[in-house]
């Protein structure tokens, strides 16, 4: 269904509006286009490689999408090709939650029938009734969206390979708690590289047992150490001659190819959360917010990185300092009906920031008088236990990194947390 372009031009002057939706999926794609009345004008189906985005491109322009005036686009993801495409530009893409959407679906239908077609034109009609309800994509810096990819990235690296570690660990709890005993002393336990270079050599109780003290001191310096080698070489000797219950020699081998096989994966692990920490301290640096951002308390360059991953540098994207913080899953939010209220903390919010925000305020306790203070206070004076006192002091911060950032400012820690003045009666 289609009328003539030249009716609905998507003009600010007076003439209709066009809004356009987008249900994106891997290979396909159905595109509608809507005026201000809501009558769709036309819809389209496309292909997810270079010529479907022209068809799409040629579509929206003969709608009166230009440079100046572009056609806002509301989609259900906010990464991917389509989406940079559309981001080229003034234009305004509004990356719409899937279960928003679904909640929006059922406006038009009580059958609850879906169809990928009429949830391109659902989407639509979202930005023509409640576009101001919605958020459109930040306009942050390329440098800060390349930032964004290696510090997400470094983090998801740091996650897997715990995971590995954590399977590995289970796994020698079963056939090889020697291991365990001779690397807890380390920190980071599995994943130091002296363990790694020692469990290759020996995956199972048996070869530990035979390892001479040339065998150890080899396997240590491969893997980097110079210091402190003859005591670390007659503690692990002593540690994996030590008596522990065993299990039968064919499954004991079994389990020592398996534990390879993990192994395999936790060196890649940690590779990959090396190379993409060494990559996020490069790039960081060359951000203009990064002075800024790292002048607080608690913040080094990976953690900084996350954050400014998060929030992103385009400095319109949140009115105030509230509007951070309930996005960091900072600030509490209250419930109420009649007469019943209640404060909770946020259940929606950006996962990674918070995550980010509760290692800050942990490391901020340590690093910044005023943030232990602060923190001391709310767990002495108002009752919070450990991690909603963390939680108030993370969303203190967030708000001091606002106006820094707004402002231009470096964090000042007689500003952030300024001294209790003494009650009047004390002076006199």
């Amino acid at each position: 269904m289609r009328s003539q372009p030249a009716q609905a031009l998507h003009l600010w002057g007076g003439k209709k509006l066009i809004y356009c939706g987008i249900d994106w999926a891997e290979r396909t794609h159905d595109v509608a286009l809507v005026d201000d009345t809501g009558q769709l004008l036309a819809k389209r189906h496309i292909t997810d490689d270079a010529a479907g985005y022209r068809n799409l491109m040629d579509l929206l322009a003969e709608y009166g999408d230009t440079e100046e005036t572009p056609i806002p686009v509301a989609i259900e993801t906010s990464r991917g090709l389509l989406v940079a495409v559309l981001r080229v530009g003034k234009r305004k893409v509004f990356a719409i939650n899937p279960m928003a959407a679904a909640r929006y679906r059922d406006r038009h239908a009580v059958s609850r029938k879906k169809s990928d077609p009429g949830d391109a034109l659902v989407l639509a009609n979202i930005l023509r009734t409640d576009m101001h309800a919605h958020r459109p994509l930040p306009n942050d810096s390329d440098l800060a969206r390349a930032i964004a990819v290696l510090a997400r990235a470094q983090q998801d690296a740091v996650w897997n390979r715990q995971q590995v570690a954590n399977q590995l660990r289970s796994l020698l709890r079963e056939y090889y708690p020697a291991a365990l005993e001779a690397f807890a002393k380390w920190d980071n336990g599995l994943c130091r590289p002296e363990a790694r270079e020692l469990m290759k050599l020996a995956p199972t109780p048996a070869k530990a047992a035979s390892l001479t003290r040339t065998q150890i001191t080899a396997a240590l310096k491969r893997a980097g150490r110079k210091r402190g080698i003859e005591a670390d070489v007659e503690r692990l000797r002593e540690a994996f001659r030590t008596d522990w219950a065993r299990q039968p020699e064919l499954v004991e081998d079994a389990l020592g190819k398996q534990t390879l096989a993990l192994l395999g994966q936790l060196t890649a692990a940690c590779t990959a959360a090396a190379d993409l920490a060494q990559a996020v301290e490069e790039a960081f640096p060359q951000h203009p917010d990064s002075e800024i951002i790292l002048s607080f308390p608690g913040l080094g360059i990976q953690l900084a990185a996350r954050v400014l991953a998060e929030i992103g540098d385009d400095r319109t994207r949140f009115v105030d300092a509230r509007g951070l913080k309930a996005y960091a899953g900072a600030s509490p939010v209250t419930r109420a009906s009649g007469k019943k209220s209640s404060i909770t903390r946020r259940w929606v919010k950006n996962n990674r920031l918070n995550h980010a925000g509760y290692l800050w305020a942990f490391s901020a306790i340590t690093a910044s008088p005023g943030a232990k203070a602060h923190y001391r206070r709310r767990r002495d004076d108002h009752g919070d236990w450990h991690a909603a006192g963390q939680r108030n002091l993370f969303n203190r911060m967030l708000g001091q990194l606002h106006h820094c950032l707004k402002n231009r400012r470096l964090f000042d820690e007689q500003t952030a947390f300024p001294a209790p003045q003494a009650p009047a009666s004390a002076v006199a």
